[in-house]
């Protein structure tokens, strides 16, 4: 039975979702700002989840050694080190979509509050002072809203406020032409949405490229009277440059629910004129809390039981109904890797992986995942599914990957290339009655199943040479499991893929490699 831990405060309805999935758990809210006491016990569990106290850094993460999965509820994970999560093969995922409504929400309700000075008005009326001419507000009807980031908030944010009749601009990279036709917005530079918007509200997530986007330079690039709103990171903007902007009234007001450093007991926009600040309450309601808390739940129930994966940061996603559809085809992908890789004698210098007939019609990526999980684990040991893509991509290695929809044989198949010391070798495998099976080597058709131990052996197809191998075998007590050849015509270059129920020592696999007929031999292990 797996078992996870919440080590934050989470709805008693995501605690009953595990137990009545099967799955042990174990609420222990108070474990959540504790590290030391979190790291003693983490190695217990399967899965982790979370929401913003529990700081998952590298340190917890290595002594986590059975752990699998850590579910965030909510959006933001700066408080797990997906890298070193990844890297220990451990699934990290968010809830990006049950809370979105109420960020969006927050934003607007920001927006409303810096255009009328409402909380400063308030503390005013209450004191008793009525100062109503103080409070000059302005409309948002027809003014310029500039989104800096148009994703799922940014795009409901966008929604409210067409229905209040402003213009809305975007910027993001990401933002196609026909989602900003969709969607009402007009999709422009950053410059010009510096330019050109009476309020500009942030939905970005911090990242390296976002960090800073409203800098020094760029608030000053802005309009006359700007309100900024920020409800998505802190560290999106220059918090000492937005407060000259306020003083000196070239930003006329900005509200913020997130800050560089949280909790926020001081910041340098503290008392600055027509500034308010929330503390990070964006996701805060009674609805979001729930929608999260259930949502990664299920998530995490899904990922331990069937090994489906939904809103992963660091793995592809797989949903329920394919899981099962693609084990097979992970199996095959992960032993085509494994043969790959052990045959790769002089560096990985490039990786091709193309998918023929019906398997390219499924989602590939976790097979790839699995397949260059395999390819890597013979040149790097600590390797696996979800850190084999990465550690791929950091080491700068060229890789493609393509589909055919048809197949010359068989229904599906899977092929890999790889280029080692200049020369390309190739494997490709298929999926029969649900095993996985040998279909190609060196494109010269086979069908050989994976034995755990099989002699590979790349030879000139001339009499002498089976019958040569077979005595070598037998005469050192190793018995043949099974024996497959592949050729491309009489005479000409020929392969074997035997199995074998012992391991064959060095010194007979010199003598195998001598062999005038052999050009090339190599143990490999499944």
């Amino acid at each position: 039975m797996p078992k996870v831990l919440i080590s934050d405060e989470l709805s008693e309805a995501a605690v009953n979702i595990f137990k009545t999935r099967g799955i042990e758990v174990d609420f222990q809210p108070q474990l959540g700002p504790d590290a030391a006491k979190l790291k003693e016990v983490i190695g217990n569990y399967d899965g982790l989840a979370i929401r913003s106290a529990t700081k998952v850094k590298a340190d917890i993460i290595a002594a986590a050694k059975n752990l699998k999965v850590i579910g965030r509820a909510g959006i933001g994970v700066d408080n797990v080190d997906i890298p070193a999560a990844t890297a220990k093969g451990i699934v990290v995922m968010n809830t990006p979509f049950g809370n979105s409504i109420t960020t969006a929400e927050h934003a607007i309700a920001l927006m409303f509050a810096a255009a009328r000075q409402l909380a400063a008005a308030d503390v005013s009326t209450q004191a008793g002072k009525w100062e109503k001419n103080r409070f000059m507000g302005r409309e948002l009807y027809a003014k310029t809203l500039g989104l800096i980031g148009c994703g799922n908030i940014g795009g409901i944010v966008a929604d409210r406020a067409l229905g209040l009749k402003m213009k809305v601009v975007a910027y993001d990279p990401f933002l196609s032409p026909e989602r900003a036709v969709q969607i009402g917005v007009e999709k422009v530079e950053l410059e010009e949405l510096l330019a050109r918007a009476d309020v500009i509200s942030l939905h970005v997530p911090m990242t390296d490229k976002t960090k800073n986007i409203l800098s020094r330079e760029n608030l000053a690039k802005t309009k006359n009277g700007v309100i900024i709103i920020n409800a998505a990171r802190g560290g999106l903007v220059d918090e000492a440059a937005l407060r000259e902007g306020l003083e000196s009234e070239h930003i006329a007001a900005a509200a913020f629910d997130v800050f560089t450093i949280e909790p926020a007991k001081e910041n340098v926009l503290f008392g600055a004129p027509n500034f308010l600040a929330t503390p990070h309450l964006g996701a805060s309601t009674n609805e979001a809390q729930e929608n999260v808390a259930l949502q990664v739940a299920e998530q995490m129930a899904d990922y331990l039981l069937s090994g489906a994966v939904t809103n992963a940061l660091n793995m592809p996603s797989i949903t329920a109904e394919e899981a099962p559809r693609l084990k097979p085809f992970a199996a095959l992908a992960e032993k085509l890797g494994a043969f790959a890789g052990q045959i790769v004698d002089e560096g990985l210098d490039a990786v091709e992986i193309e998918y023929e007939g019906q398997v390219a019609a499924l989602n590939t990526k976790p097979l790839t995942a699995a397949l260059l999980s395999g390819l890597l684990r013979p040149l790097l040991q600590e390797v696996n599914m979800v850190s084999a893509p990465a550690i791929l991509k950091e080491r700068g290695t060229p890789f493609t990957e393509s589909k055919r929809d048809l197949s010359p044989i068989y229904d599906s198949l899977i092929r890999v290339k790889v280029q080692t010391g200049g020369k390309w070798r190739t494997l490709a495998g298929t999926v029969v009655a649900g095993a996985p099976k040998i279909a190609e080597v060196k494109l010269m058709q086979l069908e050989a199943h994976f034995h755990p131990v099989m002699l590979f052996v790349n030879n000139s197809d001339k009499p002498g040479f089976i019958g040569a191998l077979g005595t070598m075998l037998a005469e050192a007590g190793v018995n043949i499991a099974t024996f497959h050849l592949g050729r491309e015509g009489a005479g000409e270059d020929a392969i074997a893929l035997v199995g074998v129920d012992q391991l064959i020592p060095d010194d007979l696999l010199g003598r195998i490699k001598a062999l005038p007929q052999v050009r090339y031999a190599k143990l490999i292990r499944f």
